[in-house]
């Protein structure tokens, strides 16, 4: 057992009380700080990307009716909402959702600061990023995040053009996300979902991105383990310390 200078037993609170102040503000400075960045899925209020299933949720079994339990069902695109892409998305014959590896969709991340971007992403203004040499997975906060006020899709939204993907593919990015329902321009979504599924980067849509600083981050993003799947709804959230200096 831990003693004092005098030989006594240190209690938990002789122990606390060694501690300074300042310490202890620093240890509470360190408190994790956790942001949802997935978009709920409500019926009418979520945008859809133009042919896409319709969101519906509904209470199929009810408590109040002598069911032995409330149970819903829900009908709706697997890219409904906060999603992530497979290369079978775009690619016949290739990988389902259910083969992207955990440790991709786990770490460090770095959320770009792309709002004074006017246009698209393309590689001219991705090299303006600033984005860090050893960030391997990157989220786009643009203009996009804004979008979320309105319920129905808007076309014009910021986007990655084939060759900035193909610059993210070559650098070695194993995620890529952004704050609308694509990473890909509307009129012409194959190009730059190819360039970056070809190469083996996973794709992470529909973010909701309004509460989040650029910089450094750690990213927790699950989806739903569908066999085979073109893509299936995530749960994502960002964390970091908030500590001011502490933001990797």
């Amino acid at each position: 057992m831990t003693q004092d200078a005098a030989g006594a037993p240190l209690t938990f609170a002789k122990r606390f009380a060694r501690v300074s102040p300042a310490d202890r503000a620093g240890t509470a400075d360190r408190v994790t700080r956790y942001v949802d960045v997935t978009v709920p899925l409500v019926p009418g209020l979520v945008p859809l990307y133009p042919g896409d299933t319709d969101l519906s949720v509904r209470r199929e079994q009810h408590r109040a009716h002598g069911d032995p339990a409330n149970v819903s069902s829900m009908t709706c695109s697997l890219h409904c909402g906060t999603h992530v892409d497979a290369p079978v998305h775009f690619f016949d014959g290739q990988s389902g959702v259910d083969t992207v590896p955990i440790g991709t969709l786990l770490g460090p991340v770095w959320v770009a600061d792309a709002t004074g971007v006017d246009g698209d992403i393309d590689a001219a203004a991705l090299s303006r990023l600033a984005i860090p040499d050893g960030a391997t997975r990157i989220l786009f906060r643009t203009s996009n995040s804004e979008l979320w006020n309105a319920p129905r899709f808007v076309e014009e939204f910021v986007s990655v053009t084939p060759d900035a993907a193909t610059v993210l593919a070559e650098r070695g990015v194993v995620l890529v996300g952004i704050d609308y329902l694509s990473i890909a321009p509307y009129r012409d979504p194959a190009p730059t979902h190819e360039a970056l599924l070809r190469a083996g980067v996973t794709i992470l849509e529909s973010l909701d991105l309004r509460a989040v600083e650029p910089g450094w981050w750690t990213l927790t993003c699950l989806p739903l383990r569908i066999p085979g799947a073109d893509g299936a709804p995530a749960r994502a959230v960002l964390s970091r310390p908030s500590s001011p200096d502490g933001d990797r």
